[in-house]
């Protein structure tokens, strides 16, 4: 048989292991696949609509005009460092009130860069039983120990962190957990958690879904605690500052680290300078234009408000997150498909990114979506709720 003819070496029969578990998915109701936009937006990030701002693409075009380069061409520590992401990083700890911020392509990349550099051997990462996956994935990097604690359950992260010392642990405690999470639209007891880290070591608080949304001018949920030498911020850009990429806002000794010891920072091309003229105008945006903010939360409580009225049974979280627990995932995605049929572009979210038996529809409220719209949503709600 000649060379290469083996039948073993097809690629039919390479590919067969990928095709058995994309069947599989399938059968658990479970296979993804890309979907593109249709209806009015409840499900976006674009918590302020800045993505499609007229301001937002003025200064796009003001600086492509002015000679701002599409690309980086490089990583930070080559010829990709450029006046604009200095400037942009400045801007950014000072409306933050950071000592340093550092910028990154997405925030996934920035928790990569954090967990797998700052905590050392020695040390705990104790996070939350519902961080992101960026969070997790950044632990898998890390010299430390890891540990989780309950969701949003300070007094059982002081239990982990005092067995962890009693079982001889003497370094540093990195508590991390989101200030609003993404499936839920709950927040963490940031005051409590600061108190144990004052005692035992670091908090850092992935602000992605409060950033622009909550607190003074946008600033965040933890905005009371920016500064200290024990916390760290992350910020991301492509949620309600509409650009794409991240922040990292922390002491200035921090950064400097992982800019020398950071693998997913020293080796990755920068962010397009666009994206750091993007984010500084955002910034800017939120100062200037605190309306929008406002007009947010006055929808957000005109969501909770109608759904309250037509749907009881079914909590509201107090933010722009609101997740709407079916169960079963195959349910939950045919209730999705029938809100989709009627024009509105609403999202299932099913295992493995929540746990097993609270697939959700997830509502994410967005000034993309007018008061018109969400009445009519929550209406539609209720019509189909119970009938699906």
């Amino acid at each position: 048989m000649p060379r290469g003819s083996d039948p073993a070496d097809a690629p039919a029969d390479r590919l067969a292991p990928f095709r058995r578990d994309l069947e599989a998915l399938a059968g658990e109701g479970r296979a993804r696949r890309l979907i593109g936009r249709a209806g009015v937006d409840f499900a976006s990030n674009d918590y302020l609509a800045l993505a499609g701002a007229p301001r937002l693409a003025a200064a796009m075009r003001r600086a492509l005009d002015d000679g701002t380069p599409v690309g980086a061409a490089g990583s930070r520590l080559l010829r990709g460092n450029t006046r604009w992401h200095e400037a942009f990083e400045a801007q950014a700890a000072a409306f933050f009130g950071a000592e340093r911020a550092l910028m990154f392509g997405g925030g996934y990349v920035a928790n990569l860069a954090l967990f797998g550099t700052l905590p050392q051997r020695g040390d705990l990462v104790l996070m939350d039983a519902l961080s992101h996956a960026s969070t997790q994935e950044g632990a898998r990097l890390t010299r430390a120990e890891t540990a989780l604690f309950r969701h949003n359950d300070a007094d059982h992260a002081a239990d982990v962190i005092t067995g962890w010392r009693r079982d001889g642990g003497r370094g540093s405690v990195w508590i991390a957990v989101e200030s609003l999470y993404s499936m839920d639209g709950d927040r963490a007891p940031l005051d409590a958690l600061a108190q144990l880290a004052d005692a035992h070591g670091f908090l850092v608080v992935d602000e992605a879904h409060a950033t622009g949304v909550w607190g003074p001018h946008g600033r965040g949920l933890s905005a009371h605690l920016e500064g200290r030498g024990n916390v760290i911020t992350l910020h991301t850009l492509g949620k309600a500052l509409g650009g794409s990429g991240a922040l990292l806002c922390l002491p200035a000794v921090l950064r400097d680290f992982i800019v020398n010891r950071g693998r997913p920072f020293i080796f990755a091309t920068a962010p397009s300078p666009l994206m750091a003229v993007a984010g500084a105008e955002a910034l800017a945006i939120l100062q200037d234009e605190p309306d929008r903010q406002a007009e947010l939360h006055r929808r957000i409580a005109l969501f909770e408000k109608e759904l309250s009225a037509r749907l009881p049974q079914l909590p509201v979280s107090g933010s722009q997150i609101v997740p709407l627990i079916r169960g079963p995932a195959a349910e939950t995605m045919a209730l999705a498909g029938q809100l989709q049929a009627r024009g509105f572009d609403l999202r299932g979210i099913r295992p493995p990114t929540v746990p097993e038996g609270t697939s959700r529809l997830r509502v994410a409220l967005t000034l993309n979506a007018e008061p018109a719209d969400i009445v009519r949503l929550a209406e539609t709600l209720e019509e189909l709720w119970d009938g699906s």
